[in-house]
């Protein structure tokens, strides 16, 4: 059955309306899988049903993965303008603006990050990317005297895989830059948060997408790995732990296909001398634990201190700790929400007790009486770590921080650089000079000097274990682009022709 534009207008959501999916989306049309796996969604709010989505089996990948290499090879999308599609785009972002606030709620209820931090990002996020302008052709002459034009052409069919802690901005991420440069998708939604996916994507069909050039599969491991394998893919971008991105990686291999991985963190946030405790301390804890209750793979999770302080750091620690409220993430007052499963909070809980057989000292903020169920943890600082502890090189994806002590700026640089991981960092002082000199030794992809410094605008990626590739900004955009040099003798009419065909 082909999807029609008006199934937009009733994706509104209710947080407590039961949401199912029984159905794929594929060539523009719903599709029921052969032998169908169902995916509830319990909110870690309170434990409770909302919903449900159905998996994809390798049927359902072969197929969706055909349409997508259908709609490159011979349909309209990437023979179209950029300016064409970009038409396309922000239409979808028109039509997502009516049910933003229900769409946010939903993303709520399934993975339990604050409604407060949501509001109003999805059609703004849209409207970045789809703006962005394609890599401008070029020609270029050799000292040999010869000339090639240079071109930029979309790589192919695209999977997007997306992780639960952010299922519509990481959606959106890398979706919107793939359809503008030309590119087919299939996007996989997490088995976690399958629900917002549907009406995200029925905005975009409706908004005018031909046949195949979004498809959406929801699905468990051995469905997605299917997918990730096919020889007719030509581009992998996943979000995720550094140990799927491994396997992800390994089967990219076997077809040499590109891929992008933005992995894990545990990463620092180095408070020299100068700091206001006070004042620096709720700012760390802002950037660390409570970015989505710490399931966030940039949250600063390494807090250095200088030795001579470590005491009067501890109590600023503690304090901002202690006033911390953990509660239902739809209150606007509530600072910390729920871990995404009870599987999930055993597994931080277990890290904090790991700790604390390593030597480190629990500081615990409270927990209310009157939690509405679902998998709550308090927030915690392990004081008095060091940087070989378990719990300070692994990463915990919750609202956990190891408090480290060094002695001097490089040893402060040395410890923040002892990890497999090299995604984010911070460094907050009154001296900028300094700061940018640190900033330029640290190994992060990015580095915020007094802030987060976490903006659509500027590339995001990982060093190290961290990652392949850059999402944001122009440069995300260019990871959906092959390069193609045309080059001819010296003096050969044909580099005026090609000049001409790549415009210029």
């Amino acid at each position: 059955m082909t999807m029609a534009p008006s199934q937009v207008s009733d994706a509104g959501v209710s947080p407590r309306v039961e949401r199912s999916y029984d159905y794929l989306i594929i060539d523009n049309e719903r599709v029921r899988p052969e032998r169908a796996t169902v995916l509830d969604v319990v909110s870690p709010v309170d434990g409770r049903k909302i919903g449900s989505g159905v998996g994809a089996g390798p049927a359902e990948m072969d197929r969706a993965v055909a349409a997508a290499r259908r709609a490159f090879d011979v349909g309209p999308w990437p023979r179209m303008s950029i300016e064409e599609r970009r038409k396309v785009l922000l239409r979808a972002a028109d039509l997502l603006d009516p049910i933003a606030e229900d769409l946010t709620r939903l993303a709520t209820e399934e993975n339990g990050a604050l409604l407060r931090n949501r509001a109003g990002h999805i059609s703004g996020r849209i409207r970045y990317f789809a703006g962005l302008d394609a890599p401008a052709p070029e020609v270029r002459v050799a000292a040999t005297g010869e000339t090639a034009t240079i071109v930029h052409e979309p790589i192919g069919v695209v999977v997007a895989i997306v992780p639960w802690n952010a299922p519509i901005a990481l959606s959106v991420t890398k979706m919107v830059p793939a359809m503008l440069a030309g590119c087919t998708v299939v996007l996989k939604p997490a088995p976690e948060t399958p629900l917002t996916a549907y009406p995200l994507a029925e905005a975009f069909l409706a908004a005018g997408l031909p046949p195949g050039v979004l498809n959406v599969v929801p699905a468990d491991r051995e469905a997605s790995e299917h997918l990730v394998r096919h020889p007719d893919v030509d581009h992998v971008s996943f979000t995720g732990s550094t140990a799927t991105g491994k396997r992800v990686a390994a089967l990219c291999a076997e077809h040499v296909k590109r891929v992008k991985l933005e992995l894990g963190g545990k990463s620092p946030a180095i408070i020299l001398e100068d700091a206001t405790l006070d004042e620096v301390a709720p700012a760390v804890i802002a950037g660390g634990m409570l970015q989505n209750s710490g399931q966030a793979c940039c949250a600063w999770t390494r807090i250095l201190v200088p030795t001579a302080r470590y005491d009067e750091a501890l109590d600023a620690f503690a304090s901002t700790v202690e006033r911390i409220k953990v509660g239902d993430p739809r209150d606007p007052s509530t600072d910390l929400g729920p871990m995404i499963s009870r599987q999930h909070r055993e597994k931080v809980e277990g890290y904090v007790r790991l700790g604390e057989e390593e030597g480190a000292v629990a500081v615990k903020g409270a927990m209310p009486a009157d939690l509405p169920g679902g998998w709550y943890t308090p927030p915690v600082v392990l004081a008095r770590s060091t940087n070989q502890m378990r719990a300070s090189r692994e990463e915990i994806f919750g609202p956990v921080v190891s408090l480290i002590a060094y002695d001097g700026v490089d040893d402060a640089i040395a410890i923040a650089n002892d990890s497999p991981y090299g995604l984010s960092a911070a460094v907050f002082t009154g001296d900028h000079e300094l700061a940018g000199r640190i900033a330029g030794r640290l190994r992060s992809g990015t580095i915020g000097i007094n802030s987060l410094a976490f903006n659509v605008e500027f590339p995001f990626g990982g060093y190290k274990q961290s990652g392949i590739g850059r999402q944001h900004g122009p440069e995300g955009l260019a990871e959906f682009y092959e390069v193609k040099s045309i080059a001819v003798r010296p003096g050969d009419p044909a580099a005026e022709i090609g000049a001409a065909e790549a415009g210029l």
